[in-house]
């Protein structure tokens, strides 16, 4: 046991680490091991609005604050920043943390009926079908830029194709997906306009929650509606923006992070071409050394606490770190040493909140990257390494563009996807005008428009 007196937040006036800004931004990791060197395993920080937070930065650290809900709430209500006023209703981080009626936002009972619902519709699809949809979507993106010998691999596959699927299984027409793709991305980053975004989502959700009540279907939200656990609409719309979200960002990286090594890592490459390490394999080291989310907003002090001798008040802010947590010298002593077979990584989180998608974000990368390296075997980066673009926010940090070249093929005829379905425009929500941009280009192509 540590015998250091336990550490108060810095007093006000106090210099303390911002997770925003140029700093975090060009080179997060570098900041968290700044902060382990300075404070430790837990790490007093600024959040947007300079409004205070712990950092928990050590491995064993986050599985204590994950796995023990009645010292760290999932609740928001208990943040006292909020309680005090100092949180605006416009405050970048409002869609993340103003509480709504969903499971990883509640404890005990109500907890276990909301989760349980998600854990038994997913529980219900046949992976073989989900892997079937992966394929059949990486193909039709594949095809879309087979023939020209270059593409984008982020804008072009990693980011379409986790929505792709992600709306067949919900059972949304599938031109609701590149809307979806950059509300995500602007909840998800915390940027000016993630009120607008987050208000699209909701509004797009509620139209495919009526419309499941009236027509249900061999889906994730007719399963949901059908379920024991009786969602009321809200909740219903609140659990699948949470799916798409959690489900969309995690699973782009994931395949972006694994492409990126793939073009710049000679031995990574050559270990999963020769057969020394299988393609979930790989996904296992890259979700050791780039999660997809590098921190995770969403626990409370229940009370006055103390955690790897951080004075922690009651209605105090800890952000989950997988980022910082997997890079733990306890854990880790050389963070180039592979972990193969290794699952004890912190990408999915941990106790009764962890992630109850995570094979269905596994399978898509797996077969999505399967695909794509199968198609395209002389795939190569079409740029130097060290011209590319990295973006970096509260919660993630991913590469911009992953620009390729390869030997120009003709289409695998997996024929169009099939017709765009105009979706009702959604009521009571953010209007027109607050939609946010689409980027069309691989969508335009994907449905053979010009």
């Amino acid at each position: 046991m540590s015998t250091t007196p336990p550490r108060p937040f810095p007093s006000p006036g106090c210099p303390a680490h911002r997770l925003y800004g140029p700093e975090a931004e060009a080179d997060p990791l570098g900041l968290y091991e700044k902060l382990r060197a300075e404070y430790g395993a837990v790490a007093p920080v600024l959040v947007h609005g300079d409004l205070p937070a712990w950092l928990v930065l050590g491995h064993r650290e986050n599985l204590d604050v994950a796995r023990t809900p009645s010292r760290f709430s999932r609740d928001p209500r208990k943040w006292r920043e909020r309680r005090e006023g100092n949180v605006p209703a416009d405050h970048p981080l409002s869609p993340m943390t103003a509480w709504q009626p969903v499971c990883h936002m509640v404890e005990g009972a109500e907890h276990e009926r909301l989760r349980g619902a998600i854990t038994d519709s997913v529980e219900r699809f046949d992976r073989r079908g989900v892997r079937r949809y992966v394929k059949r979507f990486a193909d039709q993106l594949i095809d879309s830029f087979v023939e020209t010998g270059r593409c984008d691999l982020v804008a072009d596959f990693a980011e379409p194709l986790p929505m792709l699927v992600m709306t067949q299984l919900v059972g949304a027409p599938e031109s609701y997906g590149p809307r979806l793709v950059e509300a995500a991305r602007d909840v998800i980053r915390g940027t000016e306009t993630a009120l607008a975004s987050n208000g699209f989502m909701t509004a797009t959700l509620q139209e495919l929650v009526a419309r499941k009540r009236r027509s249900p279907g061999r889906d994730f939200t007719s399963w949901v509606l059908e379920h024991e656990a009786r969602f009321t609409d809200e909740e219903a719309v609140e659990h699948l923006r949470l799916v798409l979200i959690a489900g969309f960002e995690t699973t782009a990286n994931l395949i972006a992070n694994t492409l990126r090594l793939v073009l710049t890592d000679a031995r990574f490459r050559a270990n999963l071409s020769g057969g020394q390490m299988t393609l979930p394999d790989a996904l296992e080291q890259v979700l050791w050394n780039e999660p997809p989310l590098m921190t995770v907003i969403g626990r409370w002090a229940a009370g006055d606490t103390e955690l790897a001798g951080a004075r922690i008040k009651a209605g105090d802010m800890l952000l989950i770190s997988p980022g910082a947590g997997n890079r733990d010298p306890e854990v880790r002593p050389d963070p180039a040493e592979p972990m193969h077979g290794n699952r004890s990584h912190l990408a999915f989180s941990s106790g009764p909140h962890e992630c109850p998608g995570q094979d269905i974000g596994r399978a898509i990368a797996d077969t999505g990257i399967d695909t794509l390296l199968a198609r395209l075997p002389d795939l190569e980066l079409g740029v130097a390494e060290g011209e590319l673009e990295w973006v970096s926010s509260l919660m993630t940090r991913h590469v911009v563009a992953l620009p390729v070249r390869f030997s120009p093929r003709g289409v695998k005829g997996t024929g169009p996807a099939p017709a765009p379905v105009r979706p009702v425009p959604p009521t009571g929500g953010t209007g027109a005008g607050t939609r946010p941009a689409a980027r069309p280009s691989w969508w335009r192509r994907l449905l053979g428009r010009s």
